[in-house]
């Protein structure tokens, strides 16, 4: 069996659900090539050292323009902040990496634009991980609405909730900080409901947004020990918030469809609630990912005595990746998705077929991203 080597920058929250996608994938899917862990990246030597001999990486490196570099590479995963994203993408592409890289894919749309047209010049595969859409019973959503089941689609509503900063002593790490984030909750959250509504509704055609800030200051943090969820101040050293806290979006889409995207990490009681809501003409889907192998379908096919939601749940190998898992009512977990993305990337690198969402999906979510954030600003509808 063929093998592909991997080089991995970013060892953190997304470097540990990045490495042991690549360590799972080859052990319940069956795979035409063999995922080799070859070398981690990250700027802090001990740390980085640490997770690799934990994760199985062979080697590591400090610079990621030498990892890029290794004659021995033949993947760049790139698990770092997105204001590393396009340097390396690029970088990888020229020199005939293919690239698997995290959300959103860039910083704003021009950098993305640009990852897209050097990827597509090198004949690279790339992918952009919007790994929600590899839940099973999203892939049944989007079964539904492709086969009709709930008709000519009206609405989509969206909301993805998170509370990890509500407390103001919580400090400012990377995410809050528009040199290196870019966005708030309308970036980081809003991407993948964004590419959750273009996979399962259609484009997105016209928005109109708003934005709220609620903590301007934060405390430093350190660097070293900080991740997303949890994170070590520093000293009493405050920094300025730079990005927004939570975002509201009205869209239109192409088909005729109105939706609404929500986002914020300042709800208590919601850790991770990506919720959707769609309604067709001929019935609805729901989806809640706190509750992520279930989906709710009410179809009004179903005789009048008998029509309401009903709760599928996504477990039996008739769906999609669950035959390689456990027996039926076995449920699985979020990191289950970045396997699944691991596995069909390989697949198509070795049939040399499309990936998705790949770059060009990518592309299409920073543009409603940055056209929403114009439209927060200026306070007007933005047609795309």
């Amino acid at each position: 069996m063929e093998s592909l080597n991997i080089g991995i920058v970013g060892y953190k929250f997304m470097g540990k659900a990045h490495s042991n996608a690549w360590m799972k994938a080859p052990l319940f899917f069956d795979l035409p090539v063999k995922p080799v862990m070859k070398a981690a990246c990250g700027r802090h030597e001990e740390p980085l050292r640490d997770f690799a001999d934990r994760w199985g990486w062979e080697d590591i490196e400090t610079d990621w323009k030498k990892l890029v570099a290794r004659k021995d590479i033949d993947i760049i995963d790139i698990a770092a902040p997105q204001n590393m994203h396009h340097d390396i993408a690029v970088a990888a592409a020229r020199a005939g990496k293919h690239v698997f890289c995290e959300k959103p894919q860039a910083m704003n749309y021009a950098e993305a634009k640009d990852m897209y047209e050097e990827v597509s010049k090198a004949g690279v595969k790339a992918y952009v991980n919007h790994n929600y859409r590899r839940c099973p019973a999203v892939m049944l959503a989007k079964k539904l609405i492709d086969e009709g089941s709930i008709g000519k689609i009206y609405h989509f509503l969206g909301e993805y909730l998170q509370s990890w900063i509500v407390d103001p002593n919580f400090p400012l790490t990377w995410h809050l900080r528009k040199e290196t984030a870019a966005y708030g909750p309308h970036g980081d959250l809003g991407s993948h409901m964004i590419d959750l509504a273009r996979f399962l509704v259609g484009e997105i055609t016209s928005i109109c947004g708003m934005t709220r800030q609620f903590i301007s200051e934060r405390p430093m943090p350190d660097e070293v020990a900080s991740g997303t969820f949890k994170a070590a101040v520093k000293s009493n050293e405050m920094g300025k918030v730079g990005v927004e806290d939570a975002a509201l979006m009205t869209v239109g889409f192409e088909n005729d469809a109105v939706g609404c995207i929500n986002t914020t990490r300042f709800a208590p009681g919601r850790k991770n609630y990506n919720h959707f809501e769609i309604y067709g003409d001929r019935g609805a889907i729901v989806f809640n990912f706190e509750r992520m192998n279930e989906l709710q379908y009410f179809s009004m096919d179903d005789p009048e005595y008998a029509q309401g939601f009903r709760t599928i749940l996504a477990t039996e190998p008739v769906h999609a990746y669950i035959e390689s898992w456990w027996p039926p009512g076995h449920i699985i977990g979020y990191e289950h998705e970045f396997v699944h993305g691991v596995v069909d990337f390989l697949k198509a690198i070795d049939g040399n077929t499309e990936t998705w969402p790949n770059f060009y999906d990518g592309m299409k979510c920073m543009k409603v991203i940055e056209a929403g954030l114009e439209a927060a600003e200026k306070g007007k509808r933005i047609d795309l």
